[in-house]
């Protein structure tokens, strides 16, 4: 019988559906991630897959453990920084991740993040709960900011990105879009068509517009500046996204615009973005991932100084029914990560990782020529 153990609930369907393939599947029932101490004795007990998540660090001594037993790590998440690449093509064991499957539900919840801090709910909830509404008036005690019709600059134009770009297309929203490494100019066209549609049947009342811009106009241009992109250290690429934003591009920033992150936490200085937010060089900022997660308690961005213009998330944006549980694994990263699982053991594909949907290391099974 196979081995499995994961380091953290997937929900019942998709752990049912691993059961019923006849594998024997430990689950740590958390809600906190096992010690790395516990994953090595397990590994090293000679199970055939691991399960895990972004808290985990998986590398060299994990696969070493699971040496010659360790058939594959499957992730659930689209990232996958804390497994170590190198390591895992060493040791010949392909990993997977869970790509696609959130990437409305992400872009959805980006665009709630948005609507929250510029529309300013909290704000406003915050004085119905400590009952301190005050008299009805046309604009005190504070307004928010319109969404539609104005100008969002979309940073990263990947999965994710073009999914955001068609929820602003909705909102009449001006997109201003910006890729290092790609540009998806057919689907950028196709959005333009769509404006185009909408304002000449009346549907809009105002022409509106989506192009490709470099970062400097990108920035400066915008309302609202969505990031989508990879985190990339200097190491990997002469195009970093490593505090990508940062004091200088901060700076590039309106005073009346606002950041939103739902990519990866080090792809923004956190305490250049504290310092813009206290010094209003922007107007506000939505994050659901940061540098160090869970957030720490000496964090800048909680200084109460700067709460009323800040939301704050706890890596949520996926967060949601479907997208989580659903033993799909065309509609859910529970269902994917159990799917890769079954490939991996079971053979599927004449047994070659480099065919498996959802392996990404599949360089370390090519065949060399």
């Amino acid at each position: 019988m196979k081995r499995i153990f994961a380091t953290s609930r997937i929900g019942d369907p998709a752990e049912n559906r691993l059961r019923e393939h006849g594998y024997e599947l430990e689950v740590f029932q958390g809600p906190e991630a096992p010690p790395k101490t516990l994953i090595i004795e397990k590994v090293k007990s000679g199970i055939d897959a691991l399960i895990t998540t972004l808290r985990d660090r998986i590398d060299a001594e994990v696969f070493e453990a699971g040496k010659g037993s360790l058939k594959v790590v499957a992730q659930i998440a689209v990232g996958f920084d804390n497994i170590n690449r190198a390591d895992a093509n060493k040791y010949k064991v392909p990993f997977t991740h869970t790509a696609d499957v959130l990437t409305e539900a992400t872009a959805e919840f980006g665009f709630f993040m948005l609507g929250v801090l510029a529309r300013k709910m909290y704000s406003s909830e915050r004085l119905v709960r400590e009952q301190k509404w005050p008299s009805w008036h046309p604009f005190l005690p504070f307004l928010g900011d319109e969404v539609t019709g104005k100008t969002i600059a979309i940073i990263g134009t990947g999965r994710i990105g073009l999914a955001m770009i068609k929820k602003c297309s909705g909102f009449d929203m001006n997109i201003l879009c910006y890729d290092p490494a790609y540009h998806n100019d057919k689907y950028i066209a196709s959005i333009q068509e769509l404006m185009d549609l909408r304002y000449a049947t009346g549907i809009q009342k105002e022409r509106t517009w989506i192009k490709y811009v470099e970062i400097e106009e990108a920035l400066s241009g915008a309302d609202y500046v969505s990031i989508h992109v990879p985190l990339l250290l200097d190491i990997d690429t002469d195009k970093p996204t490593y505090h990508f934003i940062n004091e200088k591009t901060l700076k590039l920033m309106k005073p009346t615009a606002y950041l939103v992150n739902t990519s990866r936490g080090p792809v923004v200085d956190e305490k250049a973005l504290a310092k813009a937010l206290k010094d209003k060089v922007i107007a506000g900022a939505a994050l659901d991932v940061f540098e160090k997660e869970p957030l720490p308690a000496d964090s800048p961005l909680l200084d109460p100084e700067i709460a009323d213009r800040t939301r704050l998330f706890h890596h949520f944006a996926s967060g949601a029914q479907i997208t989580r549980l659903s033993v799909d694994p065309d509609k859910g990263m529970a269902g994917r990560t159990a799917q890769a699982v079954i490939d991996v053991l079971e053979g599927s594909y004449g047994g070659d990782p480099t065919k498996m949907p959802y392996v990404v290391n599949k360089e370390a099974f090519e065949k060399k020529s």
